[in-house]
């Protein structure tokens, strides 16, 4: 073999180094972004804002309900279905005044701070990182409370509040979706190697359904709990 028809077929093997394979897909990057509508500004802000408005709404009514109970405790609230679904069952209660103050209270501090932050990112503007990562942990405190409430009428005082109901569901997914967020945005100073399990959890959409199927476990707890009785 001639030395020309030699150097040909090095220059032309496969596994000689330093050859680029033009079809070659590229490196996988764990640390990269999904996209798409279901991890898109527009819906987990939304989402955030629909919910929060929600609890605030609920906020109002509890908190109109404690001044009405604390002018007359005799005084039958709308949302007294029966002995279980009773609101002004759990209003009584010292859990329902934890700090010295209804508890609805704090929802109409917390959930304008929700809607306006909602709001000023659907505007488009982008808050830093240390702030959405203070929002998540002092949301999160926010998410305890209200199972610990939950927990308390349950197992506690044998009733349940309707609006508290709500207000446990629409905090659950406030927090889900604005942990959705930063997990994308990488907001919330984990190790790298616990940010991109998480953010492969995300991407894989999972986590929407973990989100729903603790939502089914809510209600199957509820129902498991009383059944027929809040209907009677």
């Amino acid at each position: 073999m001639s030395d020309a028809t030699t150097s040909l077929a090095l220059d032309t093997d496969p596994d000689e180094p330093g050859d680029v394979d033009e079809d070659a897909a590229p490196a996988f990057d764990p640390f990269e972004r999904p996209t798409g509508w279901s991890h898109s500004r527009g819906l987990l802000f939304g989402e955030m804002l629909v919910f929060a408005l929600l609890s605030l709404v609920a906020a109002f009514v509890l908190s109109y309900d404690a001044v009405v109970l604390a002018a007359d405790p005799a005084a039958v609230l709308s949302c007294d279905v029966n002995a279980v679904l009773s609101c002004g069952t759990v209003a009584q209660s010292w859990q329902a005044q934890l700090f010295g103050f209804p508890n609805a209270f704090l929802g109409l501090v917390a959930e304008p701070v929700v809607i306006t932050t909602a709001v000023a990112a659907l505007g488009g503007t982008r808050f830093p990182r240390w702030f959405l990562f203070a929002a998540q942990c002092v949301y999160g405190l926010g998410v305890v409370f209200a199972y610990w409430l939950l927990t308390q009428s349950m197992l506690v005082i044998g009733a349940l509040c309707p609006w508290c109901l709500l207000i446990t569901v629409s905090t659950t997914l406030v927090f889900a979706s604005l942990l959705h967020w930063n997990v994308l945005e990488d907001n919330l100073y984990l190790p790298r190697r616990v940010q991109a399990r998480l953010l492969a959890f995300v991407r894989s959409g999972a986590y929407g359904y973990l989100v729903a199927a603790w939502l089914v476990a809510l209600a199957v707890l509820v129902l498991a709990t009383y059944g027929p009785s809040l209907l009677a």
